[in-house]
């Protein structure tokens, strides 16, 4: 009597992946478990309370304040920097799943309202970076006066 092992294409797809992004070398997996890509770009929330917008990104992992950047321009803010992780030697044979993001990151998000770059706070707890800009109130605005010339 003859045993009956079903046919499955992807039982080694795992082993394949794992291969692929060894000979590439790709910044990010080029088949991810989860099909979602890991290019860097931390999850972000943006807003708003009476006088300010807030940002919150999730920075897992960030070690020391200089590693991260926080730029403000044309009513955009920018973050971006390095996570770097301690690392411990692993034999790749021995990893079953890398998930955590480790090597640059950047994220721009446009804000919803003017904001003043005077008096932006950022606060870093928790693996979570909140960054508090200060709105530009309607009576900061200021009207121009056209000169006419004859």
């Amino acid at each position: 009597m003859m045993n009956m092992i079903p046919f499955n294409p992807l039982r080694n797809v795992d082993y394949i992946r794992r291969e692929i992004n060894k000979l590439y070398s790709f910044p990010f997996t080029l088949f991810d478990d989860d099909y979602e890509p890991r290019l860097g770009v931390p999850y972000t929330d943006v807003y708003e309370t009476d006088k300010e917008i807030i940002v919150t990104c999730d920075l897992p992992g960030l070690q020391k304040r200089e590693d991260v950047d926080i730029h403000v321009e044309n009513n955009v803010v920018t973050i971006s920097g390095t996570l770097n992780r301690e690392q411990h030697v692993i034999q790749e044979d021995r990893m079953h799943r890398k998930e955590r993001f480790t090597g640059q990151f950047r994220r721009s998000v446009a804000l919803p309202a003017n904001v003043s770059i005077d008096n932006v706070r950022a606060i870093y707890k928790n693996g979570v970076l909140n960054v508090f800009l200060p709105k530009v109130s309607a009576a900061e605005k200021k009207a121009i006066n056209i000169e006419f010339e004859h």
